[in-house]
């Protein structure tokens, strides 16, 4: 193949395509895995608008009024009364055990103390550990008992009474109006997870030849020339990933409908840089540790926690200066700045210029220590890595318990999988949320009202932690331009005659303008311009009275009768940290024990009977406890996350989950002839997977059958239920549906991989493994 080409450029891609055209796991790395990536997610995400998030309502009234708010509540759009609990325990239980996201509590004597002008509190219980459908679910049901209220205030209003009009704030949703979750999540996450295949297909390429392939040849097919060698290398699989990228493109864009609002050609070179760029970054990890398992297991520890520190789920202003700091050396953290402001915001171009500089500078940077890396390597080149010698385990349980704990301790990939994975992952992951809550986001003000009540509100804007007015500019136009440059995120109008609508008794209508790319900052800066907004209301229409008064109680219980209380549950901060990290925690153990466990198995070539696989089975849950421990028990303390006491229910939870994981390793194992096949194909899984548990998008928006098909997985029952133990003070009875289904799984795949090691083995079909 290569006799057709002069040493050169095209001999080295020559070479490559030929390996490729012949390598099934790379075709599978390159093309199957990130396609099917992108079929998963698109199904996971095809509800756009979520329904049928589940409320429990406990009514203890039992009046016509409290019928009215369970009729409100039960048709509010996106949630449906499935629960009718005869009190606060049975609806807590429920919430704990997963059979409703929120409850609704309506207490005894709601309409006699209406009619007294006592304003009786209803209080929404929402789930704040699953944090997007417990906001969900909070909201539309704030806003489901908010208008009920509002209606029971106007039917009772006295015609002759006077009182000053209220501040009502319209919000104009800039970037989304429809707050399509497809627009926000797939356009944010499939990227994501093209970035980390293209980081592991760079180390892949580049690592093999250290090991099956030949260094010497490479070189000599490139005349020699490093720089050759590697654009060589690299060019067909640029040409492969910008094809997965107009996929990504079409299926946002086209399938889903989703505009898009700016510059095609520098979105174009950003995705040509970001793909050359974690090419490099592979490539120079393999060059530096020479090592194909370790290097590509450490392309996953620095690519796959990426998607925290590139603030689309968490904002880089919450960041703490570390967080900020190793986002900034990420190349995907400046395409992903460039993708919204040119995809979902449509800015000027010239905006992204800086952006775009910065991810070409990282570029050319990885790029330049990867050649000079592999200049050094290719003058003083290593002997090929001898094949791994088959273990010659005994068939006793206690025989395979010790090898494959020797063996694991040994290894450099299973070690660095097992052992060093979850210690680097615990101290990195949950950096860029410690922050938790989201405050001091900048908006502006344009005040053309110049008054007493608009000083008044810029003065109640200032004081909410959540924002901040950073700037004043004197027109709209002024403000878009400052929101367009990131200055602020919201802007904040307060139209000339405010005042004197209010003084008149009307509503005062005041537009806030709120970008909405990011949801969590849009939620957040919402919250805090409505209830300053409303602080400012309740003391005009209390003609300032003292709040802690009984004047301004009765200000307040003519106006809005029935006081709507929202209590988050399980999290009661509404910390973003307390949410995420200890359902990624779980992830992350299942899929670094995972890809270990199937790294070891690899090099056996023989049937072993069930004692040896139950074996290495307790020698893996032996090595997994201690990253467990680190996980569920030590991090969440150090961290300040809720953490439950009762550890033997944690225990309980994590026995079939480690075992299931074990066993689900060595029975795929059974398939692959290298070790390094399992991190290839399984390292881009995770953020499908964490999407598929219900903790991070509701259940009720999956389409059922990718939801049934996900319980294969022991991650999504081990998540469900060990957050449920940890995080929300469930028992172990509560969360039994989880634990019955983790040993199902234990027992289903002991007997796989008993049954596959022995008829593969036996048949003569060893051969016939995947690479």
């Amino acid at each position: 193949m290569q006799a057709r080409f002069s040493p050169g450029f095209l001999a080295v891609a020559a070479r490559e395509l030929d390996w490729l055209r012949h390598d099934g796991v790379a075709l599978a790395l390159v093309l199957a895995i990130p396609l099917l990536a992108i079929a998963v997610l698109s199904l996971t995400f095809s509800n756009s608008v979520i329904r049928d998030l589940r409320v429990d309502v406990v009514d203890q009234d039992q009046t016509r009024t409290s019928m009215t708010y369970v009729q409100a509540v039960n048709a509010a759009p996106g949630v449906t009364v499935t629960r009718r609990s005869s009190d606060l325990n049975g609806a807590m239980h429920a919430v704990r055990a997963g059979e409703a996201i929120a409850a609704v509590y309506i207490p005894r004597g709601l309409e006699r103390d209406i009619d007294a002008g006592k304003r009786p509190q209803i209080v929404i219980f929402h789930n704040k550990q699953f944090f997007t459908p417990g906001n969900i679910a909070s909201g539309a049901l704030t806003s489901a008992v908010s208008a009920a209220t509002t209606d029971l205030s106007a039917s009772g209003m006295r015609a002759a009474e006077y009182r000053a009009g209220p501040l009502v704030v319209e919000q104009y949703v800039l970037t989304n109006p429809a707050l399509n979750y497809v627009q926000f999540l797939l356009r944010a996450i499939l990227p994501m997870v093209l970035h980390v295949v293209i980081a592991i297909t760079g180390g892949y390429v580049v690592g093999s030849e250290f090991g099956r392939r030949n260094l010497v040849d490479w070189m000599a097919a490139a005349g020699g020339d490093p720089l050759t060698a590697l654009v060589g290398k690299l060019a067909p699989y640029l040409g492969i990933f910008l094809m997965l990228m107009a996929v990504i493109a079409v299926t946002i864009h086209g399938a889903f409908e989703v505009s898009f609002r700016g510059d095609s050609f520098l979105l174009g070179v950003a995705a040509c840089l970001l793909i050359w760029a974690y090419f490099s970054v592979g490539a120079l990890l393999q060059l530096l540790v020479r090592n194909l398992t370790f290097g590509l297991s450490l392309a996953g520890i620095i690519c796959s926690p990426a998607f925290g520190f590139v603030g689309v789920g968490f904002p880089l202003l919450a960041m703490s200066g570390f967080a900020r700091s190793w986002g900034d050396l990420l190349p995907v953290r400046w395409y992903m700045q460039i993708l919204s402001d040119q995809a979902a915001r449509g800015i000027p171009a010239v905006h992204s210029i800086e952006p775009l500089a910065i991810l070409a500078g990282l570029t050319l940077a990885y790029f330049a220590l990867a050649i000079l890396r592999l200049r050094t390597v290719a003058r003083r080149p290593l002997a090929a890595e001898a094949a791994a010698a088959e273990p010659t385990d005994r068939p006793g349980l206690a025989d395979a318990f010790a090898a494959e704990y020797r063996r694991a301790l040994s290894d450099r990939g299973a070690f660095g999988l097992i052992i060093l994975a979850p210690i680097i992952y615990g101290a990195l992951y949950p950096q860029p949320y410690l922050g938790q809550l989201i405050r001091a986001i900048p908006i502006a003000v344009v005040d053309d009202d110049s008054s007493e009540v608009s000083r008044r509100l810029v003065q109640g804007l200032n004081a909410h932690e959540a924002i901040q007015v950073v700037a004043r500019p004197n027109t709209l136009a002024e403000a878009q331009a400052a929101l367009a440059r990131r200055e602020v995120f919201a802007i904040v109008g307060i139209p000339a005659g405010t005042e004197r609508e209010v003084l008149a008794g009307r509503r005062a209508r005041v537009p806030a303008y709120v970008d909405s790319v990011y949801f969590l900052l849009y939620n957040r800066t919402v919250q805090g311009i409505l209830e300053s907004s409303g602080a400012v209301t309740a003391d005009l229409l209390s003609s300032d009275a003292r709040s802690d008064g009984s004047l301004y109680r009765a200000a307040l219980a003519r106006n809005s009768p029935v006081e709507v209380l929202n209590q988050p549950l399980f999290n009661p901060t509404g910390g973003y940290a307390s949410y995420i990290v200890p359902a990624a925690f779980l992830l992350i153990l299942q899929q670094t024990l995972f890809m270990g466990v199937a790294s070891l198995g690899a090099a056996r070539r023989r049937a072993t009977p069930a004692a040896a696989v139950l074996g290495r089975g307790l020698a893996h849950l032996l090595l997994a406890l201690p990253g467990a421990a680190l996980f569920l028990v030590v991090l969440p303390r150090l961290y300040g996350f809720t953490a439950t006491a009762h550890l033997g229910d944690l225990l309980a939870m994590l026995l079939p989950f480690i075992l299931s994981v074990s066993f689900l390793g060595q029975f795929v194992s059974t398939w692959f002839k290298h070790k390094e096949t399992a991190v290839l194909l399984f390292i881009a899984t995770s953020l499908p997977l964490f999407f598929l548990v219900g903790v991070a998008w509701p259940v009720e928006a999956i389409p059922p059958l990718l939801h049934a098909v996900s319980f294969i997985f022991p991650s999504t029952s081990a998540i469900d239920g060990l957050v449920r133990i940890n995080q929300m003070d469930a028992t172990l009875a509560d969360a039994s549906a989880d634990w019955v289904r983790l040993w199902i799984l234990t027992a289903l795949y002991l007997v796989l991989a008993i049954a596959a090691r022995k008829l593969l083995f036996r048949g003569g079909l060893g051969d016939a493994r995947a690479a």
